[in-house]
C-alpha cells in the first residue's frame, strides 16, 4: 500500500499486439509463477492472449523469456528477437485468423506448479475482418470495421496444457464448440473445466485424461470453479447460468 502523497511509477510494459485492429485488448488473467528456464530460476507472468500466443514474461525486468502460438492463428509468423510479432496477415480475407473475442478471453486460466503445467480453454475461430465505411451519428456507437465469419474450417473448443518452458502443448481436451469457461486446477493433480453446452468437467491434469463430468444444463461462461473446506470436507463450487452448483466426495 501506497503511503498518502507517495508516487508509483511504470516499471515496465509489454504490448502484445501493437497496432491492434482485432479488438484483441488483453484482458486476459496473467499467472505468477516461478519457471526454470534455460537452466535458470525465474519469477516469471505467463499470459495466453487472445491473438493466439501465449507469452512469458521476466515479471521483475518485463524481459520477454517465451512467445509461441497456444492456439491456430495466421496473422503473425512468429514473435521476433525484439518480442513484436513478424505480422502476415492483419485482415484475415485469405487465412483464418481468430475472431474478436480471439483464442481465449477474460475467463481465468490456471497454473500447477507441481506438474510444470499451464491450463487454458482455448477458442479455436475462423475470421476474417473487413473495413465498414464509418457513420457518425449523435448518440450512436460507430466502427470502421467488422468481423465476418469464415466457414470453411471447424469451429471448436479446447481445453490445453502447455508447458511454460517451451511453450509445447502437452495434452488437449477438445470441446464441441468454442467455450468461454475458467479453469481451475488442484494440487492433488485434478483439473475442473467447463463448456459452452454446460458440462463440468474433471481431468487427470498429467494426461488429461476426463475422470468425471456433470451436466448443469447452463452454458458455463466466464466462470471458474473454486473449492473450500466445511466441517472437514472439500467442496468444489461452480456458476453456470443463474445457478451455483457444489459438489462433494460422499461421506463415509
Amino acid at each position: 500500500m501506497l503511503a498518502a502523497g507517495a508516487r508509483s511509477a511504470l516499471k515496465w510494459y509489454y504490448q502484445a499486439t501493437p497496432h491492434d485492429i482485432h479488438d484483441w485488448d488483453a484482458n486476459q488473467v496473467p499467472v505468477l509463477g516461478d519457471v526454470t528456464i534455460g537452466g535458470q530460476p525465474r519469477k516469471v507472468v505467463m499470459l495466453a492472449n487472445r491473438n493466439g500466443f501465449f507469452y512469458v514474461l521476466d515479471r521483475v525486468t518485463g524481459t520477454l523469456l517465451l512467445g509461441k502460438p497456444f492456439g491456430e492463428q495466421t496473422w503473425a509468423r512468429e514473435i521476433g528477437a525484439d518480442g513484436r510479432p513478424i505480422v502476415l496477415n492483419e485482415t484475415g480475407t485469405k487465412e483464418c485468423i481468430p475472431d474478436a473475442h480471439g483464442s481465449t478471453n477474460f475467463m481465468p486460466p490456471s497454473y500447477d506448479p507441481r506438474r510444470g503445467l499451464f491450463f487454458v480453454n482455448t477458442r479455436e475461430t475462423c475470421a476474417a475482418y473487413v473495413p465498414v465505411k464509418q457513420e457518425i451519428k449523435p448518440g450512436l456507437a460507430s466502427t470502421g470495421g467488422g468481423v465476418r465469419r469464415v466457414n470453411d474450417r471447424n469451429t471448436y473448443g479446447a481445453l490445453r496444457a502447455i508447458d511454460p518452458r517451451t511453450g509445447e502443448r502437452k495434452w488437449e481436451f477438445r470441446y464441441p464448440s468454442p467455450t468461454l469457461a475458467g479453469v481451475m486446477s488442484t494440487a492433488s493433480g485434478v483439473v475442473f473445466a467447463g463448456d459452452n453446452e454446460g458440462n463440468f468437467t474433471a481431468f487427470d491434469a498429467q494426461h488429461g485424461k476426463p475422470l468425471w463430468h456433470y451436466p448443469t444444463g447452463s452454458s458455463i461462461w466466464g466462470a471458474a470453479s473454486m473449492t473450500y473446506m466445511l466441517d472437514g470436507r472439500q467442496h468444489v463450487l461452480i456458476a453456470a447460468g443463474n445457478t451455483l452448483v457444489a459438489f462433494a466426495l460422499p461421506e463415509e
